[in-house]
């Protein structure tokens, strides 16, 4: 039964997502016209003024909890089994998927924020499973994702997170997997049973804080070992098409170098699964585009700057890549190791586990949003915060292989439907970029949408979210 997973496994995240991936990638950003770059000084605008509502979620709060979702354990041992499969090439493929990824995500979270509803508390949800359906008008697509994405995120992602860290803990400090279980369990109950907002103010100040102590101890290692990174470049932009001594140790060669680095990449940034815009369609934002522009940023910081700071401080510390692939998170806490000093293995285990943690708290909220789709019934809501923390516990001390499998095939099939979902609704990418620039070109700080006065949409907008009275509301 494993094996036949993994095949079906291997075919779907080695060929069929990969190649979507990249090439609705491309398209979103010829779309975009680049628009992941040229508007990247909007991104760092919007994030920084975010906008504060009295019954909303900031557009602060909802990147905080994508990058709590994005920056987990794909970034320490996904990044390190990226480097084991693939040689030091594998980093560079992170990085072109995550630059074309960008856009993927600039257009998907526009989307949620577009097709978005507000909930009875004031606030509002979107996400792939809204736009299915006011968007596509599939309601019944939009439960099918919906349905699979609370199953593959809310239980096989949170389990699957909780083991990878318990058994970090377990090979390195000996402690026991349930004694990890119990701990996390501990730290999530009282934050997902308050609901997405409760999460939202965790992860606000949680998220960045770690991912720039994890940077800040990898620049350290970078500056202690400055006269090797200009070789560790070279040995990466060579291994990458397969040229030299880079590339001699790579089983499978330069296919296996990109492949690795591909699927790596789109774990750890998930760009294009699905997964962030249903924190982009929480947020209230005075523009759609605005919520993707900052939703974009979040895939560069996840891969651009934590998954580089992952792979540099393997690479300029000379930690072999001999290793069972099975040992990512361990070879990364190695290299810290040795780069800074065996005092250190205690700090890079606590930001493992914060990691994991983080992660939890936004798989929470994403199948939350989607348990908002299918119905608001506040049990769902009790029940959804219990079985993530259940989830935790029996994460940390189950043998998950076959978890794993069936966690990877459900992801894989959700990026499928989200990548040929965003391709379908790309009209409405474009009117609402175009509506964006035209008002940036007029001289607006702050571009604001207003569906009914907006000229250029596909067809009439099938929700009260975007008028002024709502706006104001």
């Amino acid at each position: 039964m494993r094996a036949v997973l993994e095949t079906i496994n291997d075919y779907l995240y080695g060929y069929v997502l990969v190649a979507l991936l990249v090439i609705v990638g491309i398209f979103c950003t010829l779309l975009t016209r680049g628009g992941q770059f040229t508007l990247l000084p909007d991104a760092v605008r919007s994030l920084v003024r975010s906008r504060r509502a009295s019954h909303g979620i900031t557009s602060f709060q909802a990147f905080a909890v994508g990058i709590a979702s994005r920056v987990g354990i794909g970034n320490i041992a996904g990044v390190a089994l990226a480097l084991i499969l693939g040689g030091p090439g594998a980093l560079f493929w992170m990085w072109v998927v995550a630059l074309v990824g960008m856009a993927t995500s600039l257009a998907e979270s526009v989307l949620a924020q577009l097709f978005k509803r507000r909930h009875p508390d004031g606030s509002y949800r979107g996400g792939p499973a809204f736009y299915m359906e006011h968007g596509l008008g599939s309601r019944t697509l939009g439960k099918v994702f919906a349905a699979l994405f609370i199953f593959a995120v809310g239980l096989c992602v949170c389990m699957v997170q909780a083991n990878t860290v318990a058994g970090i803990f377990a090979e390195t400090h000996q402690v026991p997997t349930w004694g990890t279980g119990i701990f996390l369990m501990a730290l999530v109950a009282p934050v997902v049973l308050g609901g997405v907002r409760s999460v939202a103010r965790v992860t606000e100040w949680l998220a960045p804080s770690m991912a720039l102590l994890y940077v800040a101890m990898v620049a350290v290692i970078i500056a202690l070992h400055l006269p090797a990174v200009p070789g560790v470049f070279v040995n990466i932009f060579q291994g990458a098409f397969g040229w030299g001594e880079a590339a001699a140790g790579t089983t499978g060669g330069v296919l296996a170098t990109v492949l690795h680095g591909a699927r790596r990449g789109l774990f750890s940034n998930e760009a294009g699964l699905g997964t962030a815009p249903n924190a982009a369609g929480t947020a209230t934002v005075a523009h759609p585009v605005s919520q993707g522009l900052i939703q974009s940023l979040g895939v560069f910081l996840d891969t651009i700057i934590v998954c580089t700071a992952t792979g540099l401080a393997i690479l300029v510390t000379g930690t072999s890549l001999a290793v069972d692939p099975k040992m990512g998170a361990v070879l990364t806490q190695q290299a810290v190791v040795s780069g800074l000093g065996q005092w250190t293995a205690t700090p890079v285990a606590v930001i493992i586990l914060v990691f994991a943690y983080s992660t939890l708290l936004g798989c929470y909220s994403y199948s939350q949003v989607n348990i908002d789709f299918l119905g608001h019934r506040r049990h769902l809501h009790l029940l959804n915060g219990v079985v993530v923390t259940v989830a935790a516990g029996l994460g940390s001390v189950l043998e998950l292989k076959t978890v794993w499998a069936l966690s990877d095939i459900a992801l894989g099939l959700l990026g499928i439907l989200n990548l040929v979902t965003i391709l379908v609704l790309s009209p409405w990418v474009l009117a609402l970029l175009r509506d964006y620039r035209a008002q940036r070109a007029r001289g607006v700080a702050e571009p604001v949408f207003d569906a009914a006065a907006s000229a250029g949409l596909p067809r009439l907008l099938p929700t009260d979210a975007w008028s002024r009275q709502a706006d104001a509301g």
